[in-house]
């Protein structure tokens, strides 16, 4: 089973809003925790009076395991914190935004390195390699 990073802080794990932004920004910092969402309609326990809920995990190896071992979950996800992100809003058009964000992640993004001080600002770079996600997947290397 492959390994993926360890949360921020055990501590804190489940105490984190289950709304949070899907997906994008293309990096990350750091693992808050690890979320199996469950779905009564696909034949989850009906905890909720009907509606989708998660456990939240501190490893992802103990989220993987429920999420193997319990009908109607979906794919695991982690939910991360991005210090700095990149905002694409239209095809190709890329904005740094330096703020925090908390969004679920599907886990195998969590396969790029996380963000240095020049990630993103390598990607942005007018001579960032044709294909600028080979910055993000670690393999340009960085300046």
């Amino acid at each position: 089973m492959k390994d993926y990073p360890e949360v921020l802080d055990k501590n804190m794990v489940g105490k984190y809003s289950a709304l949070a932004k899907a997906g994008g920004g293309y990096v990350w910092d750091e693992v808050l925790e690890y979320r199996v969402w469950c779905h009564p309609e696909n034949g989850a326990e009906d905890l909720e009076k009907g509606n989708d809920y998660y456990y939240a995990f501190a490893e992802y190896r103990d989220a993987k395991e429920f999420a193997d071992n319990h009908e109607g979950t979906e794919e695991l996800l982690a939910l991360i914190l991005q210090k700095e992100y990149i905002d694409e809003p239209e095809r190709g058009k890329y904005i740094h935004k330096k703020e925090e964000r908390i969004t679920e992640w599907r886990v195998d993004f969590l396969s790029r390195p996380r963000r240095t001080e020049n990630t993103i600002p390598d990607f942005l770079s007018s001579d960032a390699p044709s294909n600028r996600l080979d910055i993000l997947r670690g393999l340009a290397k960085e300046k």
